[in-house]
């Protein structure tokens, strides 16, 4: 059985200690004779083992994410392990107990992990600064403590996207997406969750005494903030409709929200479109500075000497 280890996972394992890599090689050569040794780990088609760092020099305890297919098994993501753990060698006589996911939400989960991986993968190679400034994978706990603050459940889309990056610090305040924005950190999210909620807990008090017509909604609870307007700008953005899977737009000012038509996974598969294919960009114009990359429909006047738009 082959087992890819994506070099971003690679990147993180060298971030987190001189023995994860080799921990990681060690798991892979197991899990090359055990496809099956994982757990399910309440993302669509992911399996997770955990790693006792005690077995490793220089290595914390670990929990790393994985999809097995029919030739093939591919590391999902690479976190630091919250609490104690058991020895890779051991396996859990429960560790195939668990609910199979719907085969709908595998291939999102599939769609999701290939647009951002084309994103990722452009900025690595040609915008390090970007790259850099992209923030390391949730675990699974960090996703379920966030599903608890929120009262609702993450969507798998989401869930999988945020396993693979947890926000974006930026660069000069600009995010890596379309119009510089920036996807959020879960902090992030759980921040501009309440506020919104609770302006609609204004909202709803107003609307007490409002006919029906005249009633004013900016909030839904089945509304999950994603994307800002930049790294530290919490103004406006996108947010992911649980109830329809479409994104929609946000504002602090409380305008009447705005559907975007548009899905978790055509939105990345867009941005990575306009990355690789420039010249077909229609809705903001991707380019270089000192590095970085900046999209042109909202730069900032001081780099525009320094921006070159991007060739292809």
């Amino acid at each position: 059985m082959n087992v890819e280890i994506p070099q971003d996972i690679r990147d993180t394992a060298a971030q987190l200690g001189g023995g994860v890599s080799y921990a990681l090689k060690v798991l892979a050569g197991q899990l090359a004779d055990d496809p099956d040794m994982g757990r399910p780990s309440g993302l669509p088609g992911i399996l997770t083992v955990t790693v006792d760092g005690e077995l490793f020099e220089e290595c914390p305890a670990l929990i790393i994410g994985y999809i097995r297919e029919a030739d093939r098994i591919e590391i999902r993501y690479l976190n630091p392990a919250p609490s104690p753990t058991v020895k890779i060698q051991e396996r859990d006589q429960e560790s195939s107990v668990g609910t199979v996911a719907p085969a709908a939400d595998v291939v999102t989960a599939r769609e999701v992990t290939d647009a951002w991986r084309r994103v990722a993968g452009w900025l690595e190679h040609h915008a390090p600064a970007s790259h850099a400034a992209l923030r390391a994978g949730a675990g699974p706990a960090d996703i379920a403590a966030l599903e608890e603050e929120l009262g609702i459940r993450v969507p798998s889309e989401l869930s999988v996207l945020w396993t693979l990056i947890a926000g974006d610090d930026g660069v000069n305040s600009r995010g890596c997406l379309p119009g510089n924005r920036a996807l959020m950190s879960l902090e992030a999210v759980a921040a501009v969750y309440r506020l919104k909620t609770d302006a609609q807990v204004q909202q709803d008090r107003l609307n007490a005494s409002r006919p029906e017509e005249e009633q004013v909604t900016v909030w839904k609870a089945s509304w999950i903030p994603v994307v800002a307007l930049g790294p530290a700008d919490s103004t406006s953005g996108l947010y992911l409709d649980t109830a329809t899977g479409y994104l929609g737009r946000w504002s602090r000012y409380n305008e009447g929200p705005g559907e975007e038509r548009e899905t978790l996974v055509s939105y990345l598969e867009d941005a990575a479109d306009m990355l690789e294919a420039p010249a077909l960009a229609a809705n903001d114009k991707p380019g270089l500075a000192d590095g970085a990359l900046v999209w042109l429909s909202s730069i900032d006047p001081a780099q525009e000497d320094r921006w070159r738009p991007l060739a292809g």
